[in-house]
């Protein structure tokens, strides 16, 4: 959609694995590109991941560089049933960034936007509907977004041609296919309906490596 740009950023093992089959995903990525993820989430408007993120990590999603960001970029939950709870540090922390939930036309989200959230109305249940929250951040100004997960967020975006880029860092290791995905199910029945990305950058960050992918 015209001005605004989306990448997905995914961080995971050799075998496209973002956690193992119980959650635990800390750390699968190397310190250092851990900072790199930093820097990434600096350098846009808004970071974006889904309620199982918000839910199994109780992240805070700032950009922790050195020196700190001139400006913290916005969170947005995608959170169809406004489930994140009051007690997350989301919550806690929105003197230092805004927090958006995109939440479903009826979800019951009035103690979120008590406690401060701007509250978006992002389609029917049962799921947020990613085109109308890129609508939203169209019609807020917002330029850029850095997708972090997890797996049906990423499926979402992407079935739906609204991912311009991809940053895929890959550690040197193995999980396995009990591990969780890092893109969920695509619904793909040909081959020939898989989208297609051109690799423009690759970055070796200590052992870990950076691939960079924009769409054909």
């Amino acid at each position: 959609m015209t001005g605004l740009y989306i990448t997905l950023k995914i961080a995971s093992s050799l075998d496209g694995r973002i956690a193992l089959s119980n959650g635990a995903s800390q750390w699968i990525t190397s310190s250092d590109a851990r900072a790199r993820g930093h820097q990434m989430r600096a350098a846009h408007d808004a970071i974006l991941v889904g309620i199982g993120t918000a839910l199994a990590d109780d992240p805070i999603l700032t950009a922790r560089t050195v020196p700190a960001p001139a400006r913290q970029p916005k969170r947005i939950i995608m959170d169809s049933a406004a489930r994140l709870p009051i007690n997350a540090r989301l919550l806690q922390t929105l003197g230092t960034a805004p927090l958006i939930i995109a939440c479903t036309d009826n979800a019951d989200a009035d103690s979120l936007a008590k406690a401060g959230a701007d509250i978006w109305r992002c389609g029917r249940a049962p799921r947020v509907s990613p085109a109308a929250l890129v609508q939203h951040a169209i019609d807020t100004k917002i330029t850029s977004i850095l997708i972090e997960g997890g797996g049906s967020v990423a499926a979402g975006f992407l079935s739906e041609n609204l991912i311009d880029e991809i940053a895929w860092f890959r550690a040197p290791i193995l999980i396995g296919g009990d591990g969780r995905a890092a893109i969920g199910d695509l619904g793909l029945e040909t081959l020939s309906g898989a989208s297609r990305w051109r690799p423009v950058a690759t970055e070796r960050i200590g052992d870990d490596v950076l691939d960079t992918y924009v769409r054909v």
